[in-house]
């Protein structure tokens, strides 16, 4: 099971931000957690309601869990 954030950088764009650094001072967030997002690992719910204040969206606009690697049946 992984976090899936494309919708979040497709979001993004459609904001007209084409660099993802830009979310950082947008946000509030640091580097660590731009790394996180981009390779699908997991950020506090603390940094997601940051991402979501600054965008004006929902958690469920900026990702998703896909479970298709999920050992879980």
């Amino acid at each position: 099971m992984f976090i899936d954030y494309s919708k979040l950088w497709k979001k993004l764009a459609a904001m007209g931000i084409k660099n993802k650094t830009e979310l950082m001072p947008l946000a509030g967030i640091s580097s660590n957690i731009l790394a996180k997002l981009s390779k699908g690992d997991y950020i506090s719910m603390e940094s997601l309601q940051k991402i979501c204040k600054a965008l004006h969206c929902d958690v469920g606009d900026i990702c998703v869990v896909n479970n298709e690697n999920s050992e879980e049946k």
